[in-house]
């Protein structure tokens, strides 16, 4: 039986992630991955995902050109090309991470991996029936999209005309009328891309907003802007069947219902923890989540658990930090987890950057802060760049310590900017000490700046 220092069981971000960090500081380490390196994020999530995106938004500046001073005709987009740049992009970056991977002196174990236990050697691990030891192992089996005991769900997702993020990043064809159920991340950029090639797209959610937990401010900017482009959305409704072409909800205690040449099952994700052994060596789970300390640490000495199946902030970044944690307590190096300034962006147009308290958030704490809000007007480039736009900064500053505690932007590059933001709140820097920076100009970048002398 083959031994490792360390076997990590998941090749996405917070897998690959962690299998490189220790490879590198020169752990005899296994990554064990039953599918794609790269996991749902770059294989069926957050970069096929912006290669649709993107081509959206040069087919809307190409559409949209004569307000400055560029004109296009016979403006169209091919579905299939963009599939297919989609699948050449996502070959080249999960090509890099198996180079990564051979450059750090990591095994790649292709099948399906299962925890066995524990044996003399440690943890037994086995891929495909070949048993493996190691004595640390990171559990990073990442999530997989939540389907709800919705009538017809699961026959629609069998037919094809119901899909997960997973089916729709390979459709081929634009559907007339798409109807997205969940208001969601996923959900919104979907709905973003498709209302921008030209379906008639419906949003149902459950909440009376969308975009989760973002900013009620900037969410609801977001929804009229939506609103504005055509896309109808469902708020505070609840579906009850997908079926013959169609999808059925409740508003206000009434049935009524959609129609739909497809339809997006995109109600978020949950942590994949079934059938990968945990009870054989008794790691602890809370509402399906692996539950781990500021160390990732689980409840099993040895084991650590990083990324989506943790259920802590389900985003790749997230874990590729929690995964850098992990292994340096793994290599005895001083270093813990902190939640409080992870940015999070949602790529529609217009894009939104957020990190830290929302202004409800902070009143639910019963913090004592002030709100700095301005127009993204007050940037000159923002001006130069988006004729008639607008959008939103907004500033939640701490009065007792006079520091930032939240950034939430909806504008051009907010995907782009929102990470300085974070670094501001990281360091907790005050704020005549932000003010004290030097932005560049012109920038959207340094709307920041002037919100900071609200």
């Amino acid at each position: 039986m083959d031994k490792f220092d360390l076997i990590v069981l998941g090749g996405g971000p917070a897998g690959y992630l962690a299998a490189e960090r220790a490879g590198h500081a020169g752990l005899k380490t296994a990554v064990v991955e039953k599918r794609a390196l790269g996991g749902v994020c770059l294989n069926e999530g957050c970069v096929p995902s912006k290669t649709f995106l993107n081509s959206a938004k040069i087919y809307e500046h190409a559409l949209h050109g004569k307000a400055y001073g560029v004109t296009a005709e016979n403006v169209k987009i091919d579905q299939n090309v963009v599939v297919d740049r989609k699948n050449k992009v996502v070959k080249q970056l999960v090509g890099g991470v198996g180079m990564q991977m051979k450059a750090n002196h990591v095994t790649v174990l292709n099948g399906n991996g299962k925890i066995c236990g524990k044996c003399e050697e440690g943890f037994k691990i086995e891929v495909d029936g070949t048993a493996y030891a190691c004595d640390k192992l990171i559990i990073a089996t990442g999530s997989t999209a939540f389907v709800p005991p919705i009538k017809g769900a699961k026959e629609s997702l069998e037919s094809g005309f119901a899909l997960t993020n997973r089916e729709i990043l390979d459709l081929r064809e634009i559907p007339e009328k798409l109807v997205v159920i969940g208001g969601g991340v996923i959900g919104l950029e979907m709905a973003s891309y498709f209302n921008s090639v030209g379906s008639k797209v419906t949003v149902v959610e459950m909440l009376n907003k969308i975009a989760g937990p973002t900013d009620s401010e900037i969410s609801n900017f977001l929804l009229k802007e939506y609103q504005k482009k055509g896309v109808d959305f469902k708020l505070g409704c609840a579906v009850t069947e997908i079926a013959d072409g169609k999808v059925v909800y409740t508003e206000n205690g009434e049935s009524k219902s959609v129609e739909a040449d497809k339809v997006l099952i995109a109600i978020g994700r949950r942590a994949f923890t079934q059938d990968i052994g945990l009870e054989t060596i008794g790691v602890y789970t809370e509402r399906g989540n692996i539950v781990t300390d500021e160390n990732l640490r689980t409840n099993v000495a040895g084991v650590y658990a990083t990324g989506d199946v943790n259920g802590k902030i389900m985003l790749a970044h997230t874990a590729y930090r929690e995964s850098e944690v992990a292994v340096n307590h793994i290599l005895g190096k001083k270093d813990k987890m902190r939640y409080h300034a992870i940015p999070s962006v949602i790529y529609t147009t217009p894009e939104v950057g957020a990190v830290g308290e929302t202004e409800d958030s902070a009143k639910e704490k019963g913090l004592d802060f002030r709100v700095a809000n301005i127009s993204m007007r007050f940037s000159g480039r923002f001006v130069a760049e988006n004729e008639g736009g607008d959008g939103i900064c907004k500033l939640i500053i701490d009065n007792k310590y006079d520091r930032l505690i939240g950034v939430h932007l909806i504008g051009s590059y907010a995907s782009e900017i929102i990470y300085g933001a974070a670094m501001m709140i990281e360091s907790e820097y005050r704020i005549k000490d932000l003010k004290e920076l030097v932005f560049p100009h012109p920038t959207v970048c340094e709307i920041i700046r002037e919100a900071l002398f609200q």
